[in-house]
């Protein structure tokens, strides 16, 4: 796998990038193509639509994640969402 971020170097610890200019960020466009497969199972017993979703699955780390880089950036340790500017003064 393409590693986009550089880490330290192996041989002298020292981190790869020497700033955040030359820092490599990865984007929307790094991610793989998402393939959709529709399963046709009539389920009422879930909703009256028969239908069933999963795209939440995806997210549940996603708070947790950003909660943590505001704590690693700013050092204050928010335990409630949304966070605002307000909880970080």
């Amino acid at each position: 796998m393409l590693r986009l971020a550089p880490g330290p170097r192996t041989r002298t610890g020292r981190w790869a990038a020497s700033s955040l200019g030359d820092y490599l960020v990865a984007v929307n466009a790094d991610a793989p193509d998402v393939e959709v497969a529709l399963v046709e199972v009539e389920d009422t017993v879930v909703n009256p639509l028969g239908v069933k979703g999963v795209g939440e699955i995806g997210l549940v780390g996603a708070g947790a994640a950003i909660a943590n880089a505001v704590h690693h950036a700013t050092g204050r340790r928010i335990r409630k969402m949304p966070i605002t500017v307000e909880d970080l003064l």
